[in-house]
């Protein structure tokens, strides 16, 4: 994955779990932050889009834990994207603790573009990916 984006982030004392480390839950939240504020940055806006009848539905998660976050290690969730067949999308995202740049966990999450309940072709992505000169294949 080459990435597009990234954003810089500190786990909080109340993400972590009794044996003191970042519960697994917490992760998709981290990783959603990351693509929603990469989604404000290229122009894209949830409220507007759902006002315009297109909701962005994730379908499927997959994540891979390699090491553990600890309260207060700040860490980088970085973001890639490509294109899955007619109508699906992958964000690809890693998260690297800032400290050594150790890989913390890999994910791959999937979306569809809907109007009306029904998939429709991520279009509006391609205007980004142009305007950008990014390649979404």
């Amino acid at each position: 994955m080459e990435p597009i984006f990234e954003i810089e982030m500190r786990v909080r004392d109340y993400e972590c779990d009794i044996q003191g480390i970042v519960n697994n839950s917490v992760y998709q939240n981290y990783l959603e932050h990351a693509r929603h504020e990469f989604l404000h940055d290229v122009g894209l806006n949830f409220t507007q889009l759902h006002a315009g009848g297109i909701d962005a539905v994730v379908t499927h998660i997959q994540m891979d834990y390699k090491l553990p976050l600890m309260p207060r290690d700040a860490f980088i969730v970085q973001l890639g994207m490509h294109k899955q067949g007619r109508v699906r999308f992958v964000f690809d995202q890693t998260i690297l603790r800032k400290a050594d740049g150790k890989l913390v966990l890999e994910a791959q999450v999937t979306g569809v573009l809907t109007r009306n309940g029904r998939p429709i072709a991520p279009n509006l992505f391609d205007e980004v990916f142009i305007s950008k000169g990014w390649v979404f294949a």
